[in-house]
């Protein structure tokens, strides 16, 4: 036998599944709060002092949080080819706007402090605003689109055709769930800014934390009534040959009832529903009561709920079409090679410890409050 064929072809697309909710919910626990911070900044921090104390609590982790979002469009590319494929052709303006703020925000810390004047100092901020605010509503506004169908077809030859446009993005349940993603993030955010600075920016931040913590429990809630009541799920009428070959245009595929009948066939999966609401009612009271850590990990606990519930309740598909529901992208039709996945895992194996690891004992040797008085006498602070 085959070294790879120890393990199922199937059985490894439901763990490349798993690890590529895992890279999106890690990217949103670290980057998460980086976001947050730059979305709360010009509201919780009144002086320059008090903005080089919020911008120097992300300052030293910022860049490896990233990892998290490079990990991610790996294995989309490397696992997920027809994912990687169109979604990034379809949503490309999107995508586009995303990196451009992504790529403003690491400009936006190198060059703030670099001149000691005001309008350039407060222009800067804006940008770290620009660059916590608009990725964090975009990534929400593209699950929004996904739940609700994206308007594509597979040609015969399986080339991708969209037919959408970046206006057509913005509708209104992509915006109710690009404002989901924002507020929680701001309120992530704005667990962190309690945990690590100190004075008047934490109370403020705890402040705009608790609106934002209300506003993504009452946003969630409306979402789950409007998937229920106003959108089509879909359903997989045939399916290709188990273990069979990476073409969707194999499976039959209706759009008919609702998301939330997977509730009814798989009930065990309302435990991630309930972590997004439970955790983020926990870090709602948490930081209205004077919580530090314990409001972080609750926030963390309501994000890890909120993404996996996306997930488990679209499962098995990860992209349905709008247009051609025949042409949606389901897990058992859309992977890499049974080879490809299987090498991919092993190098996951290893070095995802290490990748942990690293960042544990990064964050270990990092923790502990940010002063004004350390970051004044501190040359390289930002």
């Amino acid at each position: 036998m085959i070294l790879h064929e120890l393990i199922d072809f199937d059985i490894l697309r439901v763990i490349w599944w798993g690890l590529l909710g895992v890279l999106l919910i890690g990217f949103a626990l670290t980057d998460g709060f980086d976001m947050g911070v730059g979305a709360l900044l010009p509201f919780i921090a009144r002086t320059d002092d008090e903005r080089r104390l919020v911008i120097n609590t992300v300052g030293p982790v910022w860049e490896g949080n990233q990892v998290w979002f490079i990990l991610g469009g790996g294995a989309i590319f490397a696992a997920w080819p027809p994912l990687y494929a169109v979604s990034f052709s379809g949503f490309y303006l999107a995508m586009f706007v995303v990196l451009a703020a992504l790529i403003l925000r690491p400009v936006a810390f190198k060059y703030r402090s670099k001149r000691d004047d005001r309008r350039w100092r407060s222009g800067w901020d804006w940008a770290l605003f620009i660059g916590g605010a608009v990725p964090a509503l975009i990534f929400g506004v593209a699950v929004g689109n996904v739940l609700q169908g994206v308007p594509f077809r597979l040609t015969d030859d399986l080339f991708s055709l969209y037919e959408g446009s970046f206006f057509a993005l913005l509708n209104p349940f992509a915006l109710l769930a690009g404002v989901v993603s924002l507020t929680m993030l701001i309120a992530h955010g704005a667990a962190w800014v309690a945990v690590k600075a100190e004075g008047p920016v934490v109370n403020r931040a705890r402040r705009f934390g608790t609106f934002a913590g209300l506003a993504a429990m009452a946003g969630y809630a409306l979402a789950g009534l409007w998937l229920a009541m106003g959108i089509d799920g879909y359903t997989m009428t045939t399916q290709a040959a188990v273990n069979g070959p990476s073409n969707p245009l194999l499976t039959e595929v209706a759009r008919e009832g609702s998301w939330l009948a997977a509730y009814a066939t798989r009930p065990w999966i309302v435990i991630a529903p309930a972590m997004g609401f439970v955790g983020m009612a926990l870090a709602y009271l948490s930081l209205w009561r004077g919580g530090e850590v314990s409001a972080l990990l609750f926030s963390k606990l309501g994000i890890t709920g909120v993404i996996a519930s996306v997930g488990l309740t679209m499962f098995p598909f990860i992209l349905p079409s709008s247009i051609d529901p025949r042409s949606s992208l389901t897990v058992w039709d859309s992977s890499s090679s049974h080879l490809t996945l299987f090498v991919m895992l092993g190098v996951t194996v290893i070095f995802m410890p290490l990748i942990l690891l690293y960042t544990a004992w990064v964050y270990k040797v990092l923790w502990g409050k940010v002063t004004i008085d350390e970051i004044t006498s501190n040359k390289n602070a930002y």
